[in-house]
């Protein structure tokens, strides 16, 4: 088999695997050295690995992986005295780093934020990560990301190892110790810039512009707002819920999807300028980036404009690359500077789903036109239109299914061990809806672009227009959901198996994508009769009233 999607080298991976096997030995405290002797021996190994050849790849994985250990504890920043007091009121100054979509009734606002000022004796807290939860006053605004706030509230120290799957276990992860809880504003939000305020008027005329027209069908528009601009809120409970059971949720926020079909868009309109190559690079990561800032800087937004940038940045470069390295260097990047979202739900689906697009999907597509190809008895210079028009369809039709059946291995397990859900009908359900939301998000794209060039009548012709497909995609959501066994309740016994399997699952991709998917080594069969194993053996099915 000579496919190009068996081609790519991604050297990386001798630093991503380590570093991310001590950073989970730093999270179970597992490392075999505290967090200062681990940084030393991190640094020996790396000399060890450039002076002495014939050791350089031992070196370098014992460097590396120590190295994770101690940057987990590095950016955990525990302050162990105070596991053992009490809640107590405080008064600290905090940074916003995230605020989270406001309740219905508008009275409070939540999020994380990092402590930059505290009083005297708290000073110990300065830098340190918190979730706050304040109540506004009547007329009283949420303060924005990057801003300033004094808090007057109730803090209490989260436990080092909280349960998986619970709002504390996802607050730990984010490298959060602290909640500050029953909280009000002591003081108005200050210190935004300018930046900040031109980032904030812009979200607020996004919002217009996606509405613009189309009030009298705000369910859709709400759906729309979710794809675009990430606004999860202005989705109902029931919208929710069948999203959720029919395993297309991720269409519905932005993720590596959306941010790669907005950077195709990008480069299209570049492409229509007339643009060269690197002027294309350049204005193209800009404007990508001012995009995820203004939509909320998304944690998978950033990782995909960072796989994007790579992909782009190698083809305009002209330099040895492809999607697979750019996956490599897009999570080592993130790691490296945050390394806390390696144990969130998001970080392991957006790579793991992209890893097994890549590693499986792809080279399983190639197999399957070789072995299926149309028309093999008939040489290509007597083919006519007909004949070339059906042979696209059918490789476009066996590409999809097999990224469809690899991405949906991941998702299968990762379902039942991260939400207790298993949607076998999850499959079909991205084959048919995965084309159409992309539809959506180009049509929504045009929309900001209409709008901002002061064409309003275009920006509402294209919002009906994604308000007419969204109708058609919340149709056939709920026909998926409605089928026999579309989805049912399941879990695995233990958390640490479905993690486990998650990680065999990739290693076992991994391993038949370095023997380039051999017939002897079992061809593609492997990863699906993992996956089938772990299912029967290890997923339980509760039986609900």
């Amino acid at each position: 088999m000579t496919s190009r999607s068996l081609r790519h080298r991604a050297p990386l991976l001798w630093v991503l695997l380590p570093l991310m096997a001590g950073l989970v030995a730093g999270k179970l405290q597992w490392s075999p050295l505290p967090p200062l002797w681990a940084a030393v021996a991190a640094v020996v190994f790396a000399g060890a690995a450039l002076a002495w050849r014939l050791a350089w790849a031992p070196a370098l994985i014992a460097g590396v992986f120590l190295s994770g250990a101690a940057l987990y504890d590095l950016h955990r920043m525990r302050l162990p005295d105070w596991d053992a007091l009490p809640p107590r009121e405080v008064r600290a100054t905090l940074e916003i780093d995230r605020v989270f979509p406001p309740r219905a009734d508008g009275r409070s606002v939540g999020g994380i934020g990092r402590v930059i000022a505290a009083e005297a004796h708290l000073a110990e807290l300065a830098g340190q990560r918190v979730y706050f939860s304040a109540t506004l006053r009547r007329g009283e605004e949420a303060p924005p990301r990057s801003s300033r706030v004094a808090l007057v509230g109730v803090l209490e120290t989260l436990p080092r190892d909280p349960a998986a799957g619970g709002f504390d276990g996802y607050l730990a992860d984010q490298g959060v110790n602290f909640k500050l809880t029953r909280a009000r504003l002591a003081g108005p939000a200050g210190g935004i810039g300018a930046y900040a305020r031109f980032r904030e008027d812009a979200l607020r005329r996004f919002n217009a512009i996606l509405g613009h027209g189309i009030e009298p069908h705000a369910r859709h528009g709400g759906v729309l707002r979710a794809m675009l601009l990430g606004q999860q809120q202005e989705l109902s409970d029931e919208q929710n819920a069948f999203f959720r059971e029919s395993g297309t949720m991720h269409l519905f926020s932005i993720s590596g999807l959306h941010i790669a079909v907005i950077a195709a868009a990008i480069q299209g309109v570049l492409m229509l300028m007339r643009l060269p190559q690197l002027a294309r690079l350049v204005a193209g990561t800009f404007l990508l980036w001012l995009y995820v800032d203004i939509t909320g800087c998304a944690p998978s937004a950033v990782r995909a404009f960072l796989m994007v940038v790579f992909v782009h940045a190698a083809h305009a470069l002209r330099l040895p690359g492809g999607p697979v390295p750019a996956l490599a260097a897009s999570a080592v990047c993130v790691l490296a500077v945050r390394p806390m979202q390696l144990f969130s739900a998001s970080f392991q689906l957006s790579y793991g789903i992209v890893a097994a697009l890549l590693l499986l999907g792809l080279p399983l597509a190639d197999r399957w036109n070789e072995k299926a190809a149309l028309f093999a008895w008939l040489p290509k210079v007597s083919w006519r239109w007909y004949h070339y028009a059906t042979d696209w369809c059918w490789r476009a039709l066996l590409g999809a299914v097999a990224i469809g059946a690899a991405t949906t291995l991941f998702g299968l397990i990762s379902g039942v061990a991260m939400f207790q859900l298993l949607t076998p009908v999850s499959l079909l359900a991205n084959l048919v809806l995965i084309p159409v939301g992309s539809l959506v998000i180009v049509s929504g794209f045009l929309a900001l672009l209409c709008g901002l060039a002061g064409l309003g009548g275009l920006a509402i012709v294209f919002n009906h227009a994604s308000v007419l497909v969204l109708a058609g995609i919340e149709l056939a959501v709920r026909f998926f959901t409605s089928l026999p066994g579309a989805y049912r309740a399941a879990e695995f016994g233990s958390v640490w198996f479905g993690y486990t399997a998650l990680v065999g699952l990739i290693a076992v991709i991994l391993h038949g994508y370095a023997h380039r998917w051999a017939p002897e080594r079992g061809g593609f069969w492997p990863p699906f009769a993992f996956t089938l194993l772990v299912l029967v053996l290890g997923a339980r099915f509760p039986v609900t009233p």
